[in-house]
């Protein structure tokens, strides 16, 4: 089985709004619902897990039932922050699927995400054991000195990857990072990708998309609405 585990769990402080962003309207649609409606739509994806900020559950609910999102099995309250939001969602899949069932841990706000990207993410766990979403970065990029504001020193923008997600593992290999971190006092790590390799473990990328992106701001939220009018023209392969 395959499990789409959505990460909703945080209240976006950086947005400034009163509505948690992944709640906000853009259309008159949430964009959380942007976000189940991609899983949903993908046929190799059963189930879907929502890791859901506490008081918006039944306003979840509500909206998986207005939207059609039959594939929403389990919703389970976030965490005081990513990582145990995650924790929070394998303990609620620990109960219900098998260990070697794959798991696409993805941000409730990446409403973006391509039916291709999902493909392609579930296609390269399979064959490595992990899959982390990457795009190349292709700005020049300089290491910050002491002084924040000032620099001396280039990093080369060959070596590094940009992560996004989906990042899909097996359920198993996911509940023993955790349990791993919590004994090595790991306790607040950024992403699956980042915990994993905190631990001394690789993992392997699949293609991601400069359009899979992740509201943050509310200069985002104008891309997002810019990506949603767009229509790619046909002599771009």
């Amino acid at each position: 089985m395959n499990t789409a585990m959505i990460i909703a769990g945080g209240r976006g402080a950086r947005m400034n709004q009163d509505i948690p962003k992944q709640f906000l309207n853009i259309h008159d649609k949430p964009v959380i619902v942007y976000t189940l409606q991609a899983f949903q739509q993908h046929p190799e994806i059963d189930a879907i897990c929502v890791v859901c900020i506490d008081g918006w559950q039944e306003m979840l609910r509500a909206y998986a039932g207005q939207f059609n999102i039959t594939k929403l099995r389990w919703i389970t309250a976030g965490g005081e922050n990513g990582q145990a939001s995650i924790r929070n969602g394998l303990t609620e899949l620990a109960k219900h699927c098998d260990g070697n069932d794959m798991v696409l841990v993805h941000d409730g706000i990446r409403p973006n995400v391509s039916q291709e990207i999902i493909s392609g993410c579930i296609a390269a766990c399979r064959l490595h054991g992990s899959a982390i979403t990457v795009i190349p970065c292709v700005e020049a990029m300089l290491l910050r000195s002491e002084d924040p504001d000032r620099s001396a020193a280039l990093i080369s923008r060959d070596m590094l990857a940009r992560t996004q997600t989906p990042q899909a593992f097996p359920l198993r290999k996911l509940l023993w990072a955790h349990e791993e971190a919590q004994k090595r006092g790991i306790c607040n790590s950024t992403a699956s990708c980042t915990l994993l390799v905190e631990l001394g473990e690789a993992v392997h990328f699949c293609p991601g998309s400069e359009k899979n992106i992740k509201i943050t701001t509310t200069e985002d939220i104008e891309i997002f609405k810019a990506l949603l009018l767009a229509k790619k023209d046909d002599w771009l392969k």
